[in-house]
Parts: structure tokens; C-alpha cells; sequence
């Protein structure tokens, strides 16, 4: 199943987090695509931060890092950014076995090559003017039902 968004501004992609954060479960890959400075890295944030119920959770970019743990979540999440990865074996390097075993926030999934799950949600961001960006939700395998609740 695939749903369509329109976000005008910073505020709907916040309100969208808080719709998805409620149907993240351990096991999950939440796949994040969209050129630079699309949004994949606020919306993570604001999931990131809807989880903790708190506006001030720390929720730097993986840019730099690869990856950022939040273990103190439920589920637990593992925010990649595999932007400068060259070859999939790296995020296994990054604990992407280990992450598994939460819900992992990808963005730059393409990059995972063979190792992307069948069962996932992808998430597209477009820009669409200077705030409004135009989002493409997908879900796959387990996924396809679980869209429709969002």
C-alpha cells in the first residue's frame, strides 16, 4: 500500500512523525530517501523525539558518526545515514546486525545493496517549495497492511 502527503511546512513533518512513531516496532527498517536537505534527518528527529516525549532529546545527524543508538526508546532505535558508504558489507561494521534487533531509521538505503529487507517502510521525501515537501509512504511485506493505520 502506498499513501501520499503533502506537508506545507516544518509543522506537518513533525505531525507526520507523530502519526508514524505509534506503529514502530523492534525489527523494523524505516527506509528514509530524498535528495539533500529533503527532510530525511528532521523527520527522524521528530520521530526520535516523539518517542522520548521530550522536544529536547539531543538527536544529532548521523552525518559524521554513521550511525546514532537510542537505546533508551521503545522500540530502540539506530539512526543510520550510510551517505558515504561505498560498499554494503560497511554498515555491517556499523552493527547493522545488531540493529536488527530494534527499529533502524535508514537513510541513503541504497547503499545497503542485497542487505535492504524485504519487509520495510520507505519513506520519499520530495521538495516541493521552500518549506512543503510532498512524501511518498511504501510499505513492504509486513509492512503493506500497517500503512493503512498511519
Amino acid at each position: 500500500m502506498t499513501l501520499t502527503l503533502s506537508l506545507a511546512d516544518e509543522a506537518a513533518t513533525k505531525a507526520l512523525a507523530a502519526r508514524l512513531a505509534p506503529h514502530l516496532r523492534a525489527g523494523d527498517v524505516v527506509t528514509l530517501r530524498g535528495d539533500l536537505g529533503a527532510g530525511k534527518t528532521a523527520l527522524a528527529r521528530f520521530l526520535i523525539r516523539h518517542l522520548a516525549g521530550d522536544e529536547a532529546e539531543e538527536v544529532p545527524s548521523p552525518t559524521f558518526t554513521l550511525v546514532q543508538t537510542y537505546e533508551h526508546l521503545t522500540p530502540a532505535i539506530w539512526h543510520f545515514d550510510l551517505y558515504r558508504l561505498t560498499d554494503p558489507g560497511e554498515v555491517v561494521e556499523l552493527g547493522w546486525e545488531e540493529a536488527r534487533d530494534a527499529c533502524a531509521l535508514v537513510e541513503w538505503p541504497e547503499r545497503l545493496g542485497p542487505l535492504l529487507p524485504r519487509d520495510r517502510l520507505d519513506v520519499q521525501l520530495t521538495l516541493d517549495g521552500p518549506t512543503a515537501r510532498q512524501v511518498v509512504i511504501t510499505g513492504h511485506g509486513a509492512w503493506e497492511e500497517r500503512v493503512a493505520g498511519i
